[in-house]
């Protein structure tokens, strides 16, 4: 299967708009961008494509990535940087199947199905499916399971995506702090692929109205407040999961300047091949031709 990174920053994205701050300053240098989450999935022998998370930058990310509109959509949570992009879906798809969990949060009194089914029920070209979590399903050919993490206080969902076929492996952390449980854990473990929310480095959690939180035995927090992990906390879980190659994803224009290109964090635009052979990277990308003049 082939994936591509659509879009790996946060809610703001990088460069931010209105911001001057170094590291937007340096992406615009670099010409490269993290706009908001998504993940596309290709499995190329059946010529089928999945898309992980509906980005507000759909349309862009399209227009720019040389990838193929999906067949099929999971959606992991309800925060708008990763569902509000289903609006584009009115008059681009005959028709789209969207995959969601079943389980009911508390908080909002609906599951992630429930409420993508409410607030698109003008789309009559989008049609949702409950997903129980942890337990398998089929989608273009490729086996995908919903395990659950931890973003309070929305109830909030990890990715897995195994190829029949080859075995390859894809794990993706979803929006979460680094207290991901063990049964999700256990699904997630040894992906080809692993690709981490990793919001801010480490040092910059004393800036959060909370601080850090899941601090390591030596006192670094591997949490940025209780959402999402650190540099660190996300490096931490790869560890755990014995992932083959990890991609920092979901990160802020906070990360300062001289670190917020350093690997392994992901920008826009990155491709990876999984097969039988382990991962192969397909591009070379702005920020690491950059990287070699700096």
């Amino acid at each position: 299967m082939r994936v591509t990174l659509l879009g790996t920053g946060d809610t703001t994205g990088t460069p931010t708009v209105g911001c001057d701050c170094a590291t937007c300053d340096r992406a615009r240098e670099r010409g490269v961008e993290r706009s908001r989450f998504s993940v596309h999935i290709e499995n190329e022998r059946a010529e089928e494509s999945i898309l992980i998370d509906l980005s507000p930058d759909f349309r862009h990310q399209f227009l720019t990535q040389d990838v193929p509109l999906p067949d099929a959509a999971v959606v992991t949570h309800i925060h708008f940087d990763h569902l509000d992009g289903l609006g584009n879906a009115y008059r681009i798809f005959d028709s789209l199947p969207v995959y969601a969990a079943n389980e009911v949060d508390p908080e909002t009194g609906e599951s992630v199905a429930e409420t993508v089914r409410r607030k698109y029920d003008y789309l009559d070209r989008v049609s949702v499916h409950d997903v129980t979590p942890l337990e398998p399903i089929e989608v273009c050919g490729l086996e995908l399971t919903l395990v659950r993490v931890d973003h309070p206080p929305l109830i909030c969902y990890g990715l897995v995506v195994v190829d029949p076929e080859t075995g390859a492996k894809l794990s993706l952390s979803g929006d979460t702090s680094y207290d991901v449980p063990e049964s999700s854990r256990e699904r997630l473990r040894d992906p080809d692929l692993f690709l981490a929310d990793a919001i801010v480095p480490a040092a910059l959690c004393d800036r959060h109205p909370l601080g850090g939180s899941h601090h390591d035995a030596d006192g670094v927090p591997r949490s940025f407040g209780t959402k999402h992990m650190t540099r660190e906390g996300a490096l931490a879980l790869a560890d755990d999961l014995n992932a083959d190659v990890t991609r920092l994803v979901h990160t802020a224009h906070y990360y300062p300047a001289d670190e917020a290109f350093e690997e392994p964090l992901a920008v826009d635009g990155e491709g990876y091949r999984l097969d039988e052979t382990g991962v192969i990277r397909l591009d070379t990308t702005p920020a690491e031709s950059a990287s070699t003049t700096d």
